[in-house]
């Protein structure tokens, strides 16, 4: 495969991924848009609501990154009948973990409310949009798996249709139950819950002509579940860790102010941006990676690795110079107050002088994953903590305030933690031990 070639296969992947990683977001931003006007007390509920679904879904995120390597590489093998059914594995192994999540959920709707401490008020608005949307992550996950299976299958167009498709009955349906009908947050959950669930249904039909054209199987395989959940089980221990990462710094910025706090929003916020583009770029990478090692094609595998990364860090160049040249307003677009702006420019630039370290880190994670390398992903995260905590902790024992405590927090979150996440990974991209070939 000749450069330009390689290029446009990039390409043809991971755009179609970027705007499928954009439209999930949206779900929230319409629900947040449509409940907002009913009052701030169902705003408010829907805030804690949501907190507790972005957890729960942040961390099941590995069935979409540990299917799309294993049907990957039974595509790249020449085995289309394995890689549908290994995908549908997955599927399967999302459906019991949202049963489980959705039931225990329900049950613990109440506890977990009353964490936040909560109004009563707000709490039952709370209460009711979560107990609803938990009957929605059977679907979510079911998605997630889905998603895998056909980036595996070198196909990123079809879940962007979905997730497009999805977004608008989502809007429709918010709409209709919430005004219409008058069911105030309930209406939102409601139609956040068919829209999850109407994905699900396109998705089957989809899976179901693969299967029906590469005569795979459509019932659950042990083997094949268990192989799943071992794969995904490393890559949750991977995730808890950047979950962890992301938790002891929003504590340290609360202990340093409500000013602070607001000012690492404004910068997390710009970073959780940029990263989308990355994550499509790494989503790319996992399909390719897969599809070479499943291939045998040592040198291809090699050039996607070197390709993906070049983009990686010129695209962390590109960001990181807007964010730079931006510094000085991003804060007065977010808040309009000038003090907070001041505050928040010396982080900015932190983040914006660590973007391409962020871009190569992005890529090296995809091309991992994409290897099926999940256990030392794995213990690669719990390592990256290492240095990182007691960064984090200093930052808070010496309570810098101001400018300064922020400025200090992005240097270690930045700075620090990218530093050791980029150092494991390209202490084993460096190896060979990673690149095992076959299905």
């Amino acid at each position: 495969m000749t450069t330009p070639t390689l290029n446009r296969e990039i390409l043809r992947l991971a755009v179609p991924a970027l705007g499928a990683l954009v439209a999930e977001p949206l779900f929230l931003v319409v629900d947040a848009a449509l409940v907002g006007h009913l009052g701030v007390v169902p705003l408010a509920g829907l805030g804690i609501a949501s907190a507790v679904l972005q957890t729960i879904v942040g961390l099941m995120v590995f069935l979409a990154y540990s299917t799309t390597p294993a049907v990957a590489r039974r595509f790249g093998a020449g085995d289309p009948s394995r890689a549908v059914s290994a995908g549908i594995d997955g599927m399967w192994l999302a459906l019991g973990l949202g049963a489980i999540l959705a039931v225990a959920g329900w049950f613990a709707t109440p506890t977990l409310v009353t964490v936040f401490g909560a109004t009563k008020e707000v709490a039952a608005q709370a209460e009711a949009y979560l107990g609803l949307s938990m009957w929605g992550l059977p679907a979510m996950l079911i998605v997630f798996a889905a998603t895998g299976l056909l980036r595996g299958m070198q196909d990123t167009v079809t879940p962007l249709w979905i997730a497009g498709f999805g977004f608008g009955a989502n809007a429709l349906l918010n709409w209709g139950l919430i005004y219409g009908l008058g069911w105030g947050i309930a209406g939102s959950a409601a139609g956040t819950v068919i829209a999850q669930w109407g994905m699900v249904a396109a998705f089957v039909v989809i899976v179901g002509r693969l299967a029906r054209r590469h005569t795979a199987s459509v019932r659950p395989r042990r083997a094949g579940v268990g192989d799943s959940a071992r794969a995904g089980g490393w890559l949750f221990v991977r995730t808890v860790s950047l979950r962890m990462a992301l938790l002891a710094t929003v504590a340290v910025a609360t202990q340093l102010g409500t000013d602070e706090l607001a000012g690492w929003q404004v910068a997390f916020t710009i970073f959780s941006t940029a990263a989308f583009a990355l994550d499509a770029l790494a989503i790319a990478a996992q399909a390719l990676i897969g599809r070479g090692l499943g291939a045998d094609d040592e040198r291809f595998v090699r050039r996607v690795l070197a390709r993906t990364l070049a983009w990686g860090v010129w695209f962390g160049v590109i960001v990181g110079a807007l964010i730079g040249a931006f510094s000085g307003v991003i804060g007065l677009v977010f808040t309009g107050d000038p003090e907070l702006a001041a505050l928040v420019m010396p982080a900015l630039i932190v983040l914006a002088v660590a973007q391409p370290l962020a871009g190569a880190v992005f890529v090296l994670d995809g091309v991992l994953i994409g290897a099926g390398d999940a256990r030392y992903l794995a213990i690669a995260g719990m390592i990256n903590l290492v240095p990182f905590f007691p960064a984090l902790l200093a930052v808070a024992f010496a309570h810098p305030t101001g400018s300064a405590g922020l400025t200090w927090l992005a240097v270690a979150f930045f700075g620090v933690y990218m530093i050791a996440r980029a150092a494991t990974l390209g202490w084993r991209i460096r190896g060979s031990a990673w690149l095992t070939a076959g299905a």
